[in-house]
């Protein structure tokens, strides 16, 4: 057995013998890069700080000889052969790489729950190869031609192997897309889906307490971050603030719950901006908040919901002490339209 020492973050991932870097990493809930896994694209190329490897066989093209004198390594291939490998994942310059956008991908619609009066879930499978994405991300669903213009939503889960997405789509007054998605699609509909898009996502080097906060269906990225998170096991304490009008407006209580008693860094509140309801916080949370973090120095800080709501959480947070390089936000805005990342943030694709 060896450790894997993650720098800077200094935490350590077990690899037993005769396992690849690359696989005790996905064990541990980590994602790194990769498409061949054997030895020939190079995605999984990372600089190995100290320790010794065995790299197996792999081809030039992917790591040159350069590469190899300068510490890079495999990870697909690379076994350790010492007590301990340190290696460089997660700096501020080796952020995760995204992966690159797909358009037009079919899935079907599984099933459709409504979560609120407002809010209906839906659960869609690919027909063909799953969309790779990161938990956080989101992607673009309409029909055009049915007079539902592509819109952005955020996917409500973490990946899983067979590839289900789950959004959370809010219906919007006079909205042409949320009113498709409302009235029009039901269990059995083919759409589309393009992405994923997004940086809203976890750095992996983060080992500080989080505080997440959410309104309505801004709710739905924070629980796929929540999800990856804790299933790798994030151990600082988690916080989930979630907001909402009235009790009917609440929803994932259940999941929520689960997750706070099955985790014990894990705790969610209830905070109601249009009444009072027993054990539930009462307030909108900009103004709450004082009162629940007197300091956020030390929080890594995630919020996502309608542009006005993270513009004012964002705000309180600063005002308690919270740093802007761990302030990570997503704000709804209708027409949006998807970032184009530079090349160097995306996975080379082949």
């Amino acid at each position: 057995m060896s450790r894997i020492r993650l720098h800077p973050s200094g935490r350590t991932v077990e690899c037993r013998d005769g396992e690849t870097v690359l696989s005790a990493l996905e064990q541990a809930g980590y994602a790194l890069p990769n498409n061949c896994r054997a030895g020939a694209c190079g995605e999984c190329k990372v600089k190995v700080l100290s320790g010794q490897f065995d790299q197996g066989m792999v081809l030039d093209m992917a790591l040159s000889q350069p590469e190899r004198k300068d510490g890079y390594g495999l990870m697909c291939m690379a076994k350790p052969i010492s007590d301990e490998l340190v290696i460089e994942y997660g700096t501020a310059d080796a952020q995760p790489k995204l992966f690159p956008p797909r358009e037009n991908v079919l899935f079907i619609v599984t099933d459709r729950i409504p979560r609120t009066p407002r809010i209906v879930e839906l659960r869609l499978r690919p027909l063909g190869q799953p969309l790779r994405y990161w938990p956080g991300q989101y992607v673009m669903l309409g029909d055009a031609s049915a007079g539902a213009p592509p819109r952005c939503y955020s996917i409500a889960n973490a990946p899983r192997p067979d590839g289900e997405i789950v959004l959370q789509v809010t219906r919007v007054d006079g909205g042409p897309t949320s009113t498709w998605i409302h009235d029009t699609l039901t269990v059995g509909s083919m759409v589309k889906l393009s992405g994923p898009y997004g940086t809203f996502i976890g750095d992996p080097s983060v080992d500080s307490p989080v505080l997440c906060m959410a309104a309505g269906s801004g709710l739905a990225p924070i629980l796929a971050l929540t999800d990856a998170a804790l299933r790798r096991g994030y151990r600082p304490p988690v916080t989930l603030l979630f907001s909402a009008c009235t009790l009917a407006d609440v929803y994932e209580m259940g999941l929520l719950s689960y997750w706070q008693a099955k985790y014990r860094n894990f705790k969610v509140k209830v905070t109601l901006t249009r009444e009072e309801a027993a054990g539930h916080l009462t307030g909108r949370i900009p103004a709450i908040l004082p009162g629940l973090f007197p300091d956020l120095s030390g929080h890594a800080i995630f919020t996502a919901g309608s542009p006005a709501f993270v513009e004012s959480c964002v705000t309180a947070a600063r005002a308690l002490g919270a740093r802007d390089d761990q302030i990570h936000s997503e704000g709804y805005v209708s027409q949006h339209i998807p970032e184009t990342l530079p090349a160097d943030r995306l996975m080379a694709v082949g």
